[in-house]
């Protein structure tokens, strides 16, 4: 069990919390295809708690390493880029739009995916294993996945048109990748 407290380790303690955030990433997409779309923000909520918990075990016991910081990102690309982009598609796009709408809500999903993919890139290439800034420049993915739940919601429960959803989503994209400052935590 000594590979659980060894940094160089793929097998880490921190990367099996990351391991166990993308196990929930895939898990909510397949209930995304299903259309229970409950469970998989229920999932989605899961790997963002053992998201919260990988960095904070890699920092306590000495873990990072550049493996887990790549592993990460891709845990949140699957788990705060794709999944609610793909429920919001499923859930909210697919049943209430179609035509030219339904076009301008794919090209909103698809600048979301990318902005959330250059955000984690830029995240990578300008962070060093172990490193925590104070602040973040722009809006980081997990948040940008509470802010697109919100969303979400806002429509489930009929508080939003599907235009304001996608409004909100075109929004929350730009701010991925904005000068903006958020604390972290």
């Amino acid at each position: 069990m000594k590979f659980l407290w060894t940094p160089s380790s793929h097998f880490n303690l921190a990367n099996l919390f990351t391991f166990v955030n993308i196990t929930s990433g895939l898990l909510a997409t397949y209930f995304i295809t299903q259309d229970n779309f409950f469970l998989a923000v229920i999932l989605a909520w899961i790997g963002g708690a053992f998201d919260i918990f990988d960095g904070k075990i890699a920092r306590k016991y000495n873990l990072s390493n550049e493996f887990g910081v790549q592993l990460d990102s891709f845990a949140d690309f699957l788990s705060f880029v794709l999944v609610p982009v793909f429920l919001i598609f499923e859930a909210v796009y697919a049943p209430s739009l179609s035509g030219f709408s339904l076009i301008i809500a794919s090209i909103v999903s698809i600048y979301y995916v990318i902005s959330g993919l250059r955000r984690l890139i830029h995240f990578n290439i300008h962070t060093d294993a172990g490193d925590v800034d104070k602040y973040f420049t722009g809006v980081p993915t997990p948040l940008g996945a509470i802010l697109l739940w919100l969303v979400y919601l806002s429509h489930a429960y009929d508080i939003s048109h599907s235009f304001i959803v996608i409004g909100c989503m075109a929004l929350i994209g730009w701010s991925l990748n904005s000068k903006v400052k958020v604390r972290h935590p």
